[in-house]
């Protein structure tokens, strides 16, 4: 499948399929989706304590650097697991401008890129980090995470990503309590994750999104 590397609306990269007219991130501003959807909306209510983050398509990283860069500001020790089948290429993760735009030392994100696959590695005084090649279907935790990123690519090319039996597996992973959050607000999709168990908040979406939904899994 053709690859190309475009820049988003707020200055950072993303890649697109053409065959599919799909990007890994929004076109309207990758980092600007990343900080509203997953850290204002999901990050920032957890503070001053240690949380444990599984993200549901690792991709560029750009989750994951963003967390990293977040983390302190909320006083969290973040244990972030990234879930991924197909990591994209050494010239790919090159391209990609995230640590500059976010003014960061782009060893961090060239660190999380090159660590090794299913070990934890300590990054930063407040982030571990582990990645796993894996399926979706295949994750098995139970009661494990605090948060969850679920950043699949969309219900349109991809709609068995955004399936009632996924949403049971993130439910299973998540602890009593716990919140799952997306850019998504299809109404089959929350469909999917209410007949999962998951009780279902629509909330204000990022540039050029209207809606996104974020899903608690109730004590």
């Amino acid at each position: 499948m053709r690859r190309e590397i475009h820049t988003t609306a707020d200055g950072s990269t993303t890649i697109h399929l053409p065959d599919w007219d799909e990007n890994y991130h929004s076109k309207h501003g990758a980092i600007q989706e990343a900080r509203h959807v997953f850290i204002q909306n999901g990050l920032a209510l957890f503070k001053n304590q240690p949380i444990k983050i599984l993200e549901i398509g690792f991709g560029t990283g750009l989750n994951a650097l963003t967390t990293l860069v977040e983390a302190p500001k909320y006083d969290l020790y973040v244990d972030y697991v990234g879930v991924e089948a197909y990591p994209i290429s050494t010239s790919e993760i090159q391209s990609m401008n995230y640590a500059k735009a976010l003014g960061v030392d782009n060893r961090f994100f060239d660190q999380l890129h090159e660590l090794s696959w299913e070990n934890k590695h300590q990054v930063s005084t407040c982030f571990a980090f582990t990645k796993r090649l894996q399926y979706f279907v295949d994750i098995s935790d139970d009661s494990a995470f605090d948060l969850i990123y679920f950043d699949a690519f969309g219900y349109r090319v991809q709609p068995e990503l955004w399936s009632e039996n996924i949403f049971k597996i993130m439910f299973r992973a998540l602890k009593p309590g716990g919140i799952l959050v997306t850019y998504a607000a299809r109404c089959i999709i929350k469909k999917n994750m209410m007949s999962a168990g998951f009780i279902v908040s629509k909330l204000p979406g990022p540039p050029g999104k209207r809606e996104m939904f974020r899903a608690l899994k109730q004590v």
